[in-house]
């Protein structure tokens, strides 16, 4: 029954998002239970909590450090689907802080701190989420980033991993930063 479940919800997904969720299925063939839990893992962060710019932001520049291909691609077409403007998510991936507007930058600039174990950086910018947006903000991001690398993180581990590739935003190509030379 579970394994049945999982493989309908794999299936709309891949549908909805055009991705290759082959990794996932290999964790359900070996071990559904796993998939199931790491899935809830993933879903802990309350999307409520903090502004869609902030998350996403936070979000990509995490799945950035992991993958940039098939997952960054399906990170921006959900954020798509959940009103995050194009021209914005075109600039997280390109890195251009400037163009992001002020609250996406902020959580690009916390995620690449916060990955950098920069504390210098990280720590006023933490203080700036918890001033601007509260507390439950800042675990909203901090999960974020931490959900963001899971995903690529289990695909690499189990060989399904991907090199680089340019990503498509409301029909235009965009290559990350690290490819843009």
């Amino acid at each position: 029954m579970l394994k049945t479940f999982l493989t309908r919800y794999l299936d709309k997904f891949e549908k909805a998002f055009n991705y290759d969720a082959g990794y996932m299925r290999h964790v359900l063939r070996v071990k559904p239970w796993s998939l199931m839990k790491f899935s809830l893992g993933t879903q802990a962060l309350d999307p409520s909590a903090a502004p869609r710019e902030l998350l996403v932001a936070a979000g990509l520049y995490g799945t950035l450090t992991e993958d940039c291909g098939p997952c960054v691609q399906v990170g921006v077409d959900i954020a798509a689907a959940n009103g995050v403007d194009p021209q914005i998510l075109r600039a997280i991936i390109a890195g251009d802080e400037r163009a992001m507007g002020e609250t996406a930058a902020l959580g690009y600039r916390f995620a690449r701190a916060s990955l950098a174990r920069d504390m210098e950086a990280c720590d006023p910018l933490r203080d700036e989420i918890v001033r601007r947006f509260g507390d439950p903000a800042l675990v909203a991001v901090g999960l974020a980033l931490v959900a963001s690398r899971m995903y690529p993180t289990l695909k690499y581990a189990l060989g399904y991993g991907k090199t680089c590739s340019r990503v498509k935003v409301a029909g235009e190509t965009v290559a990350p930063l690290r490819l843009a030379a």
